[in-house]
């Protein structure tokens, strides 16, 4: 294999894997496109982020597969 396709390989895995980072993000601080790089977690409140944790360990133990 060529380096140039490795490195072709590389930088779509990279940019498809960092476009899923991103939409988990906006789903976790609200927060999207142009928004996100102005839009810092200082500017959220205490109550906000135990708002956000308390929804996200719901959704997760919703998504828990029950035992067998």
């Amino acid at each position: 294999m060529k380096l140039f396709n490795v490195l072709v390989h590389i930088l779509t895995e990279t940019s498809r894997h960092a476009g899923h980072a991103d939409i988990l993000r906006e789903q976790l601080d609200g927060t999207v496109g142009l928004d996100a790089t102005r839009a810092g977690q200082q500017e959220k409140d205490a109550a906000f982020w135990r708002n956000q944790r308390v929804k996200i360990e719901r959704a997760a133990s919703a998504a828990r597969p029950e035992p067998l």
